[in-house]
């Protein structure tokens, strides 16, 4: 019985230090990198989306909001936050409005996560680009670290 409460214990107090641990960090990325596959033509290209821009995939318009990678001591997993509008003709040839397809979080580690579903492309994350001089960032669902007071 002494035994089983130690185990317990022990097992309480491990399960507390691992759920202490600090927040995952992130890589702010400055370009998210995405393959796009034309599914009438079977062609499929490697393209880089920056942040904030809008770049053209076939009648697509993809606009990323944000791109943010792991660090290398960390388990890999790239993610990267984006819209994606399709562009569609009037009927006369003329531009008509854009309209939204998809909306949402992609992961490169699970592409069929949460997929673009259209009938002529496919879009998913691959990788996202980070400049030299990024700075970690936590989870922002994470609350912050405390401030400490310095002491002059």
């Amino acid at each position: 019985m002494r035994n089983l409460i130690a185990g317990a214990a022990f097992a309480a107090v491990g399960m507390t230090a691992a759920g202490a641990q600090d927040s995952p960090t992130w890589l702010p990325g400055e370009a998210a990198v995405l393959r796009g596959l034309d599914k009438i033509t079977a062609e499929t290209r490697d393209f880089d989306a920056p942040v904030g821009e809008d770049v053209v995939f076939g009648a697509l318009t993809i606009r990323v909001h944000k791109c943010s990678k792991r660090p290398p001591e960390e388990p890999p997993e790239t993610v990267v936050g984006m819209e994606v509008f399709e562009r569609a003709t009037d009927g006369e040839g003329g531009a008509g409005e854009p309209r939204l397809i998809f909306s949402g979080w992609m992961f490169a580690s699970s592409p069929a996560l949460n997929a673009l579903e259209h009938g002529v492309y496919d879009v998913w994350a691959l990788n996202c680009r980070i400049s030299e001089t990024a700075v970690p960032e936590t989870d922002p669902d994470a609350p912050a670290a405390p401030a400490t007071e310095s002491s002059e």
